[in-house]
């Protein structure tokens, strides 16, 4: 019978975007055409190491390269990664360490930037906004009794890893909440190298960990926007993960898979996860200003196609002016209904209603 000892939970990764300016231009503490000079320097000398630079009361490296989403510097340390860029918005998108995480804490390493921004000139303008968090459990096991068949979740997607035919991940969804449950051990020796996990649990043997990460949509349906939010609502949130969303059960008999008994396991995480702050909230449940602001691009977007169907049928009809909406709409419509099917449509829409709830 596998027996098991709980050994941490946490954050393990926190990015955040924050919105900052210059007090004063000439005060300013960051030249970002100095530091964007530096890089090139670097990239074109085809220099791989990051160059060690001082900005205000910190040391950072200077990466030499950019990001894809636009930002043009990245600089980094021990306890942050940072893009920025002077006129990008945000103007610092930040990913706290995992090391960091473990050792001060999210609300900590968050003071800790602001102090550190104001070091350097700059201070908010509006609230930050967090965009990812995730929450760790690790268990050291001393055997898996489990497999993919066992975890009942919301998601639709789920996968497995092995190596050398041994499962060491599961994981499920793909998008704005994942669940994984992976041997941590493994991770870090073939990966991620964080050894300094070892001291902290008292063993480097046989952790397997259990992770949610959570995007943008899924903090917003409850309501975790700054960190403010996050230390008085996770708790809402982590309930809702554990005991809605996801579960993992002991096999039986019983061909309906979410009858199976509560794997003891699970229990004790619900019990830990009990430990968070809570506000009885069960979930914000869709924002109606983030409702309203989907439908409104989506209109956007309808409008781009009915301009191109406009055209089209003009074209066809060898029409002189721009056809109208209206009755651009009345040929949209009567095409639409030629290949609409009612049992499709109902299914469809059925799901992406609980796509939406669900923040898929």
């Amino acid at each position: 019978m596998m027996t098991f000892e709980k050994l941490l939970h946490g954050h393990d990764t926190v990015a955040c975007a924050y919105y900052l300016h210059a007090r004063d231009q000439r005060a300013k503490g960051i030249s970002f055409e100095r530091l964007v000079a530096e890089k090139e320097a670097l990239r074109l000398a085809k220099v791989r190491e990051p160059k060690v630079v001082r900005l205000g009361d910190m040391e950072f490296l200077l990466q030499p390269y950019g990001t894809a989403s636009g930002y043009p510097l990245i600089i980094t340390n021990r306890e942050y990664r940072i893009e920025m860029g002077e006129f990008m918005s945000p103007s610092f998108f930040v990913t706290f360490t995992s090391e960091a995480l473990w050792r001060e804490g999210a609300q900590a390493l968050h003071e800790k930037f602001i102090a550190w921004a104001a070091s350097v000139g700059f201070t908010p303008y509006r609230d930050e906004a967090i965009s990812r968090v995730d929450f760790s459990f690790d268990y050291h096991l001393s055997a898996v009794d489990f497999d993919e068949d066992s975890v009942v979740s919301l998601s639709n997607k789920d996968s497995q890893h092995r190596e050398n035919g041994k499962i060491q991940t599961f994981t499920y969804g793909k998008s704005d909440i994942v669940l994984r449950l992976y041997d941590k051990v493994a991770e870090i020796e073939q990966q991620s190298n964080k050894i300094w996990f070892f001291p902290l649990w008292g063993r480097d043997s046989d952790v397997w960990r259990i992770e949610w990460q959570v995007r943008k949509p899924g903090l917003k349906r409850f309501g975790i926007y700054t960190f403010a939010d996050l230390h008085m609502l996770q708790g809402d949130l982590l309930r809702y993960l554990a005991h809605q969303h996801d579960t993992l059960r002991q096999r039986s008999g019983d061909s309906n898979r979410s009858r199976w008994p509560l794997h003891p396991l699970w229990a004790d995480l619900q019990a830990r996860v009990g430990e968070f702050n809570q506000q009885g909230v069960y979930r914000v449940v869709e924002d109606a200003a983030l409702l309203k602001e989907q439908f409104m691009r989506l209109a956007i977007s309808v409008q781009g196609y009915m301009k191109r169907a406009a055209a089209i049928r003009g074209v066809q009809q060898k029409k002189t002016e721009p056809i109208t909406l209206d009755e651009t709409l009345r040929c949209v419509a009567d095409q639409v209904a030629k290949i609409h099917d009612p049992l499709t449509w109902r299914h469809d829409v059925e799901k992406r209603m609980n796509e939406i709830r669900l923040g898929k």
